[in-house]
C-alpha cells in the first residue's frame, strides 16, 4: 500500500516479535508448571502408592506362606498325636485346645469391655 508510511511495517514487525516473545514466555511457563506438577504427583502420590502396593503384595505372600506352613505343622502335630492318642483322641485333644483358647479370648474381651 503506497499511502502507508514506511515506519508502520517496522512497527508491525516489532509488535509481532513482542507477541511471539510473550507467547513463547507463556508456553515456557506452562511447560514448567506442567513439569513441576508431574514431579510433585510422582513424588507425593505415585511412589508412595507403589511402595504400599509392594508392601501389601509381600505381606500377602508372607501370609500365604505362613498359612501353608501352619497347615503342614498342624498335620504333622495331628499325626504325632494320633500315634500316642489314636485318631479320635488326637481330634479330641486338638478340639479341647481350641475351646480353651477361645475361652481365654472371651474372658479377655469381657474384662476389656468392663473397663
Amino acid at each position: 500500500m503506497p499511502d502507508e508510511p514506511a515506519g508502520t511495517e517496522r512497527e508491525t514487525d516489532g509488535i509481532s516479535a513482542i507477541i511471539d516473545s510473550i507467547a513463547d514466555l507463556l508456553q515456557t511457563a506452562a511447560d514448567w508448571v506442567r513439569q513441576e506438577a508431574e514431579t510433585i504427583v510422582r513424588e507425593k502420590i505415585v511412589l508412595p502408592i507403589q511402595r504400599l502396593g509392594l508392601t501389601l503384595a509381600s505381606a500377602a505372600a508372607a501370609g500365604c506362606l505362613l498359612v501353608v506352613g501352619l497347615i503342614f505343622i498342624a498335620v504333622a502335630l495331628f499325626l504325632w498325636l494320633a500315634e500316642w492318642l489314636t485318631y479320635p483322641g488326637a481330634l479330641a485333644a486338638i478340639g479341647g485346645v481350641y475351646v480353651l483358647v477361645s475361652l481365654v479370648f472371651i474372658v479377655i474381651k469381657v474384662r476389656m469391655m468392663q473397663k
